[in-house]
């Protein structure tokens, strides 16, 4: 996909969101659809608008609003290699990061509600995250195009699932971004859920 698709998909997505003919995605089978999109309503919008974390998310539309989908392809495959490796060049610089850093003290600070917490930028590329995620492009992924692609109020709710290793329920709630200078979607953020909790 060159950098001109990519740019009509999301325009066409946009455009969607704008003339209803998309709605936000809430699930309708999670049972617990109500309070996530309370929370991402609530607590997920005030952390998506966090200084550090709009900051940085809008440095790296700067950077990657140049990318072709070769080069995207190319970082995915790089993190995805990294994921196990001894060697993490690009996951420790991107972990480093301030607004990694703030999302993980966010995450540290919730006593457990969320596991985990990442934020992309308009492409669909990670630009923060609390922990590792197993892939660096979410941008073909629901939790990106129901958000970000669904325009500015989008609420995407994903799946109940049970985590085997701590035998909890678990679900996705991700928003988009905005600028809040604009009201403009710069990126999404995505919060994992321990149902459990809420």
């Amino acid at each position: 996909m060159t950098r001109n698709l990519l740019k009509l998909t999301t325009a066409i997505l946009l455009g969607m969101s704008t003339l209803g003919l998309m709605a936000p995605s809430l699930a309708q089978d999670n049972e617990f659809a109500e309070p996530l999109t309370a929370l991402a309503q609530g607590k997920l919008r005030e952390i998506a608008q966090n200084p550090v974390l709009v900051a940085a998310i809008s440095a790296q539309n700067q950077v990657s609003a140049g990318y072709d989908a070769a080069k995207i392809d190319e970082l995915d495959k790089q993190w995805r290699a990294e994921v196990d490796a001894a060697s993490k060049p690009m996951i420790d610089a991107t972990l480093g990061n301030e607004a990694s850093k703030y999302l993980a003290g966010v995450q540290a600070e919730s006593a457990g509600l969320f596991t985990e917490i990442f934020a992309t930028d308009a492409m669909g590329l990670n630009a923060a995250q609390s922990t590792v995620t197993s892939d660096y492009w979410q941008g073909d992924e629901d939790k990106f195009t129901l958000s970000f692609g669904a325009g500015a109020d989008a609420v995407a709710l994903g799946e109940v699932e049970q985590d085997e290793s701590t035998q909890t329920f678990q679900s996705q709630v991700s928003i988009t971004i905005t600028d809040p200078a604009t009201g403009a979607p710069i990126g999404s953020i995505t919060a994992g859920v321990d149902l459990s909790m809420l």
